[in-house]
């Protein structure tokens, strides 16, 4: 009886001790909670939801812009444009035709962004396992041929809610671009933007030239793409422009960017109310995201960034390493490019941040290589940019005062809970031409499962 006492006392006592922690988890939890849903509406003077990301299907709340209205058919032709290799018949040479597209350069694996430090399309060949062993075609191609950008090409996970589009925000004709006519006046890449579009709608009419892809009726035809067109665009169907411009290729491929978002990342599940989505060190990170850290001092928009410029004073792409880079390209420039205004020199645009452990290569030129990196410089707040002192940084970017534990709970922060982990769903299902996708040389067929 007394060994049986014992045993049920030992039992009661464990079970207390047990409730008690869970109860304590509970509410160490609930307390987390409440203190990031008030840093959050404090910080940013929004309430939480406005951080929700629509669902990807409900067209009608993913913001758009007005005159390229969302609908079911041409998201679904723009999804297929897209990853399509068979209209890259504008190649430099043979070997390059029909090899490359858009998704080529973003990768969804990669959160929509090359594997590699810098984008390769027309001219470039292999794949790897999501874009890393992208490489130049040595045999058929000269450096100054290849289809290359000088800074590495931004992320187009939730770009929906970017007016102004490219690191110097030059496209698009409403947001801080607004009543910039006189900028475009005799410059035919900016002058689209008197077409009144917003920004990803304008950078994709002239990406589709600069990245040579060919829209024309024969090869609509011969894939099968022309009813499709038709169907996206039924007030202009049967018309040459629809079938031998970009203009409308690019609004269907832009329709069908707007719907890439990051809306199955555990912060969205917590907005959305499941308190279990965000572990108490991401829920800390995050805590320290809207306040201490003071990140959304630039990063506060639904898609964590923000249409404001800075001087960060990072290295640019060609002092890091690259093909066909020269020290006058434009983007080198930020900002400064586009208003011809010194002061907004080396100043580029701050990206949205969602999958961003996924990037591999971090700022506009590819200096930094995770994003424990991105944070060390970011607190150190020192320009590493020769060109810029760190006198001539953002007012915005200043030294902080971080713990090693608070360093590394805004880094499980940025890496886990913000990465959506299912973006390959934004994969067609088949392109019309039946090649290989994103890429189709000989090497990335032989890297990509699908092509095998």
């Amino acid at each position: 009886m007394t060994q049986y006492c014992r045993i049920l006392s030992a039992f009661f006592i464990c079970s207390v001790t047990l409730s008690s922690c869970l109860t304590d988890s509970i509410r160490i939890s609930a307390e987390l909670d409440e203190e990031l849903n008030i840093a959050i509406s404090q910080t940013t003077l929004n309430s939480p939801s406005y951080y929700i990301l629509p669902n990807e299907k409900d067209l009608a709340n993913i913001k758009q812009d007005s005159l390229n209205p969302l609908t079911p058919e041409k998201v679904a032709l723009g999804n297929m444009l897209f990853f399509e290799t068979g209209l890259a018949m504008d190649a430099m040479h043979e070997s390059g035709l029909g090899t490359y597209s858009c998704g080529t350069c973003h990768i969804p694996e990669a959160g929509f962004r090359p594997g590699y430090s810098q984008g390769v399309a027309d001219g470039g060949v292999g794949y790897g396992l999501n874009g890393e062993d992208r490489k130049m075609n040595y045999e058929d191609y000269d450096e100054a041929e290849l289809d290359v950008q000088a800074a590495r090409p931004l992320s187009l996970i939730n770009v929906a809610f970017v007016e102004n589009t490219f690191w110097n925000g030059q496209f698009g004709s409403t947001g801080v671009n607004s009543g910039d006519h006189d900028l475009w006046e005799g410059d035919e890449v900016l002058e689209l933007n008197n077409l009144g579009f917003q920004g990803l709608e304008t950078q994709n009419m002239e990406g589709l030239h600069v990245h040579r892809i060919s829209i024309r009726k024969e090869l609509l035809d011969e894939y099968g793409y022309t009813p499709l067109f038709d169907a996206a665009f039924p007030e202009v169907a049967g018309t040459d422009t629809l079938y031998n411009t970009v203009t409308y290729a690019s609004l269907a491929i832009s329709a069908y960017i707007r719907t890439i978002l990051s809306n199955k990342a555990p912060f969205q599940s917590w907005l959305k109310g499941n308190s279990e989505a965000m572990t108490s060190d991401e829920k800390e990170g995050a805590i320290l995201f809207f306040g201490k850290a003071n990140c959304s001092r630039c990063h506060y928009e639904p898609n964590l960034g923000s249409s404001e410029f800075h001087a960060l004073g990072v290295k640019d792409l060609i002092d890091v390493g690259g093909f066909d880079l020269r020290e006058d390209d434009f983007r080198i420039t930020g900002r400064g490019f586009y208003t011809k205004n010194p002061e907004d020199d080396y100043k580029f645009k701050v990206p949205g941040i969602y999958n961003i452990e996924e990037a591999g290569f971090y700022f506009h030129g590819s200096s930094h290589y995770s994003v424990r990196q991105v944070l060390d410089y970011k607190i150190a707040a020192e320009s590493e940019n020769f060109r810029i002192t760190t006198d001539e940084l953002s007012e915005k970017f200043e030294p902080l005062d971080l713990t090693e534990k608070e360093i590394r709970q805004l880094e499980v922060f940025l890496s886990n809970a913000l990465k959506d982990p299912e973006m390959t769903r934004y994969y067609p299902d088949e392109i019309l031409s039946n090649r290989c996708f994103p890429n189709a040389d000989p090497q990335s067929i032989n890297d990509l499962p699908r092509c095998n």
